[in-house]
């Protein structure tokens, strides 16, 4: 790396330091820990998926270092950076430079084909094509279970690396990864979402043993995975929210590799928002359930309207936290969930797409808060699957703004 390169993240490490260091991200990690313990008060509001290509102000996301590895590690900083200033909202600094550990994974013996159309190539929201090639069952069967291979030479290299850099500046610390249990997005992309469900009517039997095959796939890999001590507890964000709890590790954690009873379990079925609550019960959950109840808390949903599956989520003895689309009825999904879930609700992104739609926006929030707080749930309010702001940042400066002015006249 050159030094040039290193004066600049150096000086990026103490800027971030100075943020870990403010108490507001402990008060910031307990309130999110009493959410998690099915304790009601003042929702934690989270921002993810941000179209970063539309948001410099002033040249502040703009990258210095010359080499690749240095602008990676640049571009973390100063995106940390920016949030904190500009839509901070209730974001955590981390006490540390956290390295993913690095592993390979063999893959199942076929990769996606697919046709892009995309109307700015920065963006990573691009439409697709996807060639079917599951179309018999002889083709599902003939996938192969992944093999996967950790790689501690190179967590050791890139430890003394980032350590060597900046060390004296932050703790660097290994960390493994979070469970992301999701084999209908898979699936769509090997069959195309319009053969996935017309299959679910037409061909039954085909769609059970395409479930069944990424159902072991997903087993296969999450378990190697676990052995080898991939995957991880104390990790930053669970899919766009805050993951912090009093309830992992399981209590008889001895500090070895973490066991799948001390991690998330992260699970969603998007295809099915065109598809009824019966279908992603038999196609989708009853594969889930039996590996979802291995691990110590479950999360499940993301796009899909979940208001009428809830009384099938309600079979998952460990499920914690659910997912509250823009497409879900938010009071019925509150009423159902009461105490006994937290409400991860997503506001809807259009809102700070072209023109920032303010009066649209406190209705939005006005409604989830007054349900959640009748119903007495816990929940969170995340931000996110922002694929433009119209070159406009301040429609999310303005959105986090406006969403903490509406919780102060609750929530004093």
């Amino acid at each position: 790396m050159l030094s040039q390169d290193r004066v600049i993240l150096r000086e990026l490490a103490k800027s971030y330091r100075e943020l870990a260091e403010q108490d507001i991200n402990r008060e910031r990690i307990n309130r999110i820990k009493n959410m998690h313990s099915l304790k009601t008060g003042r929702p934690p509001v989270w921002l993810d998926e941000i179209p970063w290509h539309e948001m410099d102000i002033d040249g502040q996301l703009a990258l210095h270092c010359e080499s690749e590895e240095g602008k990676r590690i640049e571009d973390y900083f100063r995106k940390i950076l920016y949030r904190w200033k500009y839509i901070q909202a209730d974001m955590v600094v981390e006490d540390a430079f956290y390295i993913y550990k690095a592993y390979t994974d063999s893959g199942i013996g076929i990769s996606i084909k697919e046709q892009i159309i995309s109307h700015n190539m920065r963006s990573k929201i691009v439409s697709h094509h996807y060639e079917d090639q599951l179309d018999t069952e002889e083709k599902v069967a003939a996938l192969k279970l992944p093999l996967i291979t950790a790689q501690p030479e190179l967590d050791k290299k890139k430890l003394e690396e980032a350590e060597e850099l900046f060390g004296d500046i932050l703790p660097v610390k290994l960390m493994g990864h979070e469970m992301s249990y999701c084999p209908w997005d898979d699936i769509a992309q090997f069959r195309s979402v319009e053969h996935c469900l017309i299959d679910m009517v037409d061909r039954p039997e085909l769609t059970h043993a395409t479930i069944r095959k990424f159902t072991d796939i997903a087993v296969s890999r999450y378990t190697q995975m676990a052995d080898l001590g991939l995957l991880d507890f104390n990790i930053p964000m669970l899919h766009c929210t805050p993951p912090y709890t009093r309830d992992l590790p399981a209590k008889d954690y001895n500090g070895g590799k973490p066991r799948l009873k001390d991690i998330w379990f992260r699970g969603m079925a998007q295809i099915f928002v065109s598809a009824s609550p019966a279908m992603q019960d038999e196609y989708d959950l009853q594969y889930m359930k039996p590996f979802m109840e291995q691990c110590g808390l479950a999360y499940y949903g993301c796009c899909e309207p979940l208001d009428r599956f809830i009384p099938y989520l309600k079979q998952v003895k460990n499920l914690r936290k659910i997912g509250v689309s823009p497409w879900a009825n938010v009071r019925s999904c509150a009423e159902q969930a009461g105490g006994s879930y937290v409400l991860a609700r997503k506001p809807n992104p259009a809102l700070v797409s072209g023109n920032f739609n303010a009066e649209a926006l406190r209705k939005e929030i006005r409604e989830t808060v007054e349900a959640c707080i009748e119903n007495k749930c816990p929940y969170e309010l995340v931000l996110k699957d922002i694929s433009t702001v119209s070159k406009k940042p301040q429609n999310l400066i303005n959105w986090t703004k406006t969403v903490s002015e509406i919780l102060d006249d609750y929530y004093r």
